[in-house]
């Protein structure tokens, strides 16, 4: 299976900031989405992705002083991204040697969706219990 598979299942919807946005409009956003990243944009050029895992790193190293920065201050910068047509295993090998929980989709050089892992697990346990019913359907018709 592709990663267009699970967009077309979860949505296109990706949440961003600008590059000048306070940490605590992030945090807030992050809190009121129920969501682990917002990608950091500059127009339609992506900048950085700032996650939990970046927030709570930058709060232990500055204190609380740090909600008042910018997020480019906190973010990550190196963004990995990944394409709809690779397969879900590749994003698996990408976000577990990568040791991060958010990919963010682009084609043509736009940014077309999010990935997390979550939407990963979740999509693999479908797929199996999928297979599961379809090998139990096979064993009754036989």
């Amino acid at each position: 299976m592709t990663v267009r598979a699970i967009l077309d299942t979860k949505g296109h919807q990706v949440v961003s900031v600008a590059l000048d946005a306070k940490m605590s409009a992030a945090v807030k956003i992050l809190s009121q989405k129920r969501i682990g990243a917002v990608l950091v944009m500059n127009g339609s050029k992506i900048e950085g992705i700032l996650s939990e895992r970046d927030v709570v790193r930058v709060l232990g190293e500055k204190g609380a002083g740090a909600l008042d920065e910018p997020v480019k201050s906190a973010m990550t910068v190196k963004v990995v991204t990944c394409r709809q047509t690779d397969s879900v295993g590749h994003i698996m090998e990408k976000m577990t040697s990568g040791k991060f929980r958010h990919l963010p989709v682009v084609e043509n050089e736009r940014v077309v969706g999010l990935i997390s892992i979550g939407d990963v697990v979740k999509w693999r346990v479908a797929e199996f219990e999928r297979e599961q019913e379809a090998l139990h359907e096979y064993i009754k018709t036989a």
